[in-house]
This record gives C-alpha cells, structure tokens and sequence, in this order.
C-alpha cells in the first residue's frame, strides 16, 4: 500500500505501477462527463478554472445525497471512458489522477505517459465502503448539475488500485496475460 496525500507529488505519481494499491488523504475533486464539458469549454475560451487542477486528483462519481451524520450518501465510481474527450486539455493543466471504474482508450493511455499521470480504479460496488473515507463533501461549481455537480471532498486513506501508470503498464492487460490458459 502506497499513502498519497494531495496535492500530489509527481515523482510519487511517476513511480507508481499497474497494479500498485493507494491510500488517497487530502482533498480531491468528483466530475463527471457534463462536468468536464464545462471546464474543456472555459479552457478553450481561455478562461481559468473554477477549481485548481494542478496535481491534483478527480474522482468520476455522482454522489448520493448524505444520511444523516455521514458527508456524503453512496460514492461509487462512474464508467471513465466517457470522459477520455476531455482528459488532454485538463493534464495540459497539469492534472495527475484520475479515479474510476472501467478501462480507458489507447489514446488516453497514451496521454498518461506524456504527461507523466496515472488512472486508478476505484472498487464497483464498494460504494457504501468508500464513502466510509469521505470526511467532507461540499458543491464547489455547477451546483445546477446536481449529482454531477463538482464537489470538493476531504478524503482519507480513500482507496483505489493503480490500473494504468505513467510508463504504460495496464493492469486489465496484466490480468488477462496472468489468468490466460495457454
């Protein structure tokens, strides 16, 4: 188990292997695809950012309201393909992890080794489990998107598994290779 603490530093970042599991404390952002439409678009009009990207960590979940005495409701990863579109322009910013569930494209493979970040998978069905690690949840932009809004989040020791890294190392290709009958 690797520790993380945010905002992250990119020799850790760097030095991180498929496979490897890490313990996430600090703050990290949610976003999803509606999300990340809107901060592609500011930055292409050449406008800031509502939230400071710059080795930082965005989690892909919708969060369920919260019960009473918890931060936040259920907090499980969203598909990630779907924001592979948008990944470029916000490393370009200087973004290091991304957090989801699923497997991304060649390109946006491609995109961690030039820009030295990594994607984590988050635990499907673990939501309940993963909430656990949220300390505080609040809206932080585009409360009108609902679940989908960005939300700033105090995590700690929020867990997730190292599925792709920075030198190009795949961890549902490692799998496969491994568990494959000759």
């Amino acid at each position: 188990m690797i520790r993380m603490t945010t905002p992250v530093d990119e020799k850790l970042v760097r030095s991180l292997r498929a496979g490897d599991v890490v313990h996430i404390t600090g703050v990290i952002y949610t976003g999803r695809d509606a999300a990340h439409k809107r901060l592609c678009e500011l930055l292409k009009k050449g406008e800031p950012l509502p939230i400071d990207v710059k080795n930082s960590v965005i989690y892909y979940v919708g969060p369920t309201p919260a019960k009473p005495g918890r931060a936040i409701g259920s907090a499980g990863p969203t598909s990630s393909y779907r924001m592979d579109p948008y990944a470029e322009p916000l490393m370009q910013q200087g973004l290091k992890v991304m957090v989801g569930k699923g497997s991304r494209s060649a390109e946006f493979k491609q995109l961690l080794q030039k820009y030295g970040a990594v994607y984590l998978s988050a635990i499907g069905g673990a939501a309940a489990s993963i909430s656990e690690t949220i300390k505080k949840c609040e809206v932080v932009t585009y409360e009108d998107l609902g679940a989908e809004a960005i939300h700033r989040l105090e995590v700690e020791d929020f867990y997730a598994i190292v599925t792709y890294d920075s030198v190009g190392n795949d961890l549902f290709e490692q799998g496969v290779k491994k568990y494959r009958k000759a």
